[in-house]
């Protein structure tokens, strides 16, 4: 059996996602990329639009990408009439990541949504909850508990929760898992600065990394996790080769979401899928 096949409520043809954020809506990327993909993760939606973070967004780093868009999107109602309706087209399941600043608003988000068409949400428990002073839900395991419940009362198929690979994980992702999460994506970005001497004086530039320098920190992510935790892990963090996800499915994944990489080339999710096709193949013959 496929690993991606074990996922509860959501039924997958291969094992890549688009991860949320580098493909935007589907802008930047070429329909047939789009459509071989095993699922599709929105770019962040809340509920009202949202600008984002002024210029600069994005930096580079050695082997990585420090990005600080701020969550900018439309919001829902642009997103469930104007935008849905094009993802829905490409064939793929399409899973809203959401983002909310209390439970409220990620409550009002599936609601919104729930008889759009979508496969699923991904939660993202980064952002800052309001009603308890701005401390992130990723820091708080009995806040993503209760938020995990209300959402999965509110909606019976596939729920992710995006962990954030710092604070208390392991705690955060027991209660994920306890409040009916049907897989966790492992992991966010890390947070990050960078220097920029080119202007005459020092520029700094905080956001969060991405790309192969992560990678290595998100293997051990999820090989922690999958001896923790029964619920199913979806590698999220520094994937450029088949080979790279495929040490993932080695450390306990069961499937894992492409970002960075559809940067660099626009058309990598093609042939990751074709370099993983070759280690998957070896590895069954000699099991």
């Amino acid at each position: 059996m496929r690993p991606w096949s074990e996922i509860p409520h959501l039924s997958l043809r291969n094992p890549l996602f688009l991860a949320s954020g580098t493909w935007g809506f589907g802008e930047t990327l070429p329909p047939r990329v789009i459509s071989a993909a095993g699922a599709l993760v929105t770019k962040g939606v809340s509920l009202n639009p949202r600008t984002g973070n002024p210029p600069p967004r994005l930096s580079e780093t050695p082997c990585g990408l420090i990005n600080s868009i701020g969550l900018e999107n439309p919001g829902l109602s642009t997103f469930r009439e104007r935008i849905l309706p094009r993802l829905l087209s490409h064939g793929p399941p399409v899973v809203v990541n959401i983002l909310g600043e209390s439970e409220e608003e990620f409550l009002d988000l599936v609601r919104g949504l729930a008889e759009s068409g979508v496969a699923g949400f991904e939660v993202n428990i980064s952002c800052p909850n309001v009603k308890k002073g701005g401390i992130a839900f990723a820091g708080d395991p009995e806040g993503v508990f209760r938020l995990v419940r209300r959402l999965r009362e509110e909606w019976k198929g596939f729920l992710a929760v995006k962990l954030s690979p710092v604070g208390p994980v392991l705690e955060v992702a027991r209660a994920a898992e306890e409040a009916g999460a049907s897989a966790l994506t492992c992991a966010n970005t890390y947070p990050a600065l960078s220097v920029d001497l080119s202007r005459g004086r020092p520029r700094f530039h905080q956001g969060g990394l991405s790309g192969p320098a992560i990678k290595p920190l998100t293997l051990r992510l999820v090989y922690e996790l999958s001896r923790k935790v029964k619920v199913p892990l979806i590698a999220s963090g520094g994937i450029i080769t088949g080979r790279d996800a495929y040490e993932y499915f080695l450390c306990g994944a069961r499937a894992f979401q492409v970002g960075t990489a559809t940067l660099i080339d626009p058309e990598a999710p093609l042939r990751i899928l074709s370099e993983l096709d070759a280690f998957l193949k070896s590895d069954f013959s000699h099991g």
